[in-house]
């Protein structure tokens, strides 16, 4: 019997950032303070999201723009991590975010830079690179915000670009650049609650509005729709030529930070999915890494062990459509 063929994915991050997470117990603006830990990784959604499928043992390589002296930065974490990258390096200088975390209060402050400007060369030679990594790719996911310079057009012209090429594209954006990118029909879409009720223009309550807002967004364009929210996840799968709704409920966890949670849960239903595992199957698992996520400070990391065991706390229902 031959061997299963192992899928690869190309994660792409225009908006690249050297993220510093600080641990500081009691924080009160205007005092000083010593951080109890303090954690330096690569960021960016496309990173965390290569980060996360690193760790489920699935072959990544993150590609995207990286500047000046904190773009260096990045690029050696990530080499660091054992992370394949391959990055255009750009003349602006890359952001630093920072993210301040409280766990006497639970609390977490997040402090993004603006990021580069890019020019229009730039951006052609990410195309170009990204037209090369995408020829030996199953998935690309164009993930996270655009930089100065680029746009908001650029996920659509990227996904309909790649899609000539049989590359299916996943983008988990906001705004302006998700809505477009819908117009080039992607394969996924992950927006989390609040991007998916800036697309469908309401606020989404109950079970039947978030219904509601996976077939207005399918109807948009994506073939796939996750709608991520802390409580779990809300799904539209076209499988074996049906269309399915499906509902995941997370297990109740003391979250020590959830940011990057979503990015963990993209990442193990794209290894899952591409695995051929079922819808519900991989929403079961895709779920289970995020609520695993939440137990690490730091996006896209997470114990894949904590995450099998928390599968079975993950409860899966299929939907019916809204009537």
């Amino acid at each position: 019997m031959a061997a299963r063929k192992q899928q690869l994915i190309v994660t792409v991050t225009l908006n690249t950032a050297l993220d510093r997470s600080l641990t500081v117990p009691t924080l009160q603006l205007g005092q000083r303070h010593r951080a109890s830990e303090v954690l330096t990784l690569a960021g960016g959604k496309g990173i965390n999201v290569a980060r996360a499928l690193k760790r489920l043992d699935v072959p990544v390589v993150a590609t995207g723009l990286a500047g000046g002296r904190t773009g260096t930065r990045i690029v050696e974490e990530l080499t660091g991590e054992a992370i394949l990258n391959d990055f255009v390096r750009i003349g602006g200088e890359s952001r630093t975010s920072t993210l301040v975390v409280d766990p006497t209060s639970g609390t977490q402050t997040e402090i993004n830079e603006w990021g580069p400007k890019v020019t229009g060369g730039e951006l052609e030679m990410l195309m170009d690179k990204l037209r090369y990594l995408a020829r030996g790719a199953d998935a690309v996911v164009l993930a996270g915000s655009l930089p100065r310079g680029v746009a908001d057009t650029f996920y659509a012209e990227a996904t309909r670009e790649l899609a000539r090429r049989g590359v299916q594209v996943a983008i988990d954006a906001e705004g302006e650049p998700l809505r477009l990118g819908l117009d080039a029909e992607p394969w996924l879409v992950s927006p989390n609650q609040h991007e998916a009720e800036q697309l469908v223009g309401q606020e989404l309550d109950d079970e039947e509005d978030f219904v509601m807002a996976l077939e207005t967004i399918a109807e948009l364009g994506a073939r796939n729709v996750l709608v991520t929210l802390e409580s779990g996840c809300f799904a539209l799968v076209r499988e074996d030529r049906q269309v399915r709704r499906y509902r995941a409920d997370a297990p109740r966890l003391e979250p020590v930070s959830v940011v990057g949670a979503g990015d963990a849960l993209l990442a193990q239903w794209l290894a899952a999915i591409l695995d051929s595992a079922p819808a519900d199957e991989a929403l079961r698992m895709a779920v289970a890494a995020g609520s695993a996520s939440v137990l690490d400070v730091g996006a896209g990391r997470f114990d894949p062990s904590e995450a099998r065991r928390l599968t079975a706390a993950v409860e899966v229902r299929e939907l019916q459509p809204v009537s």
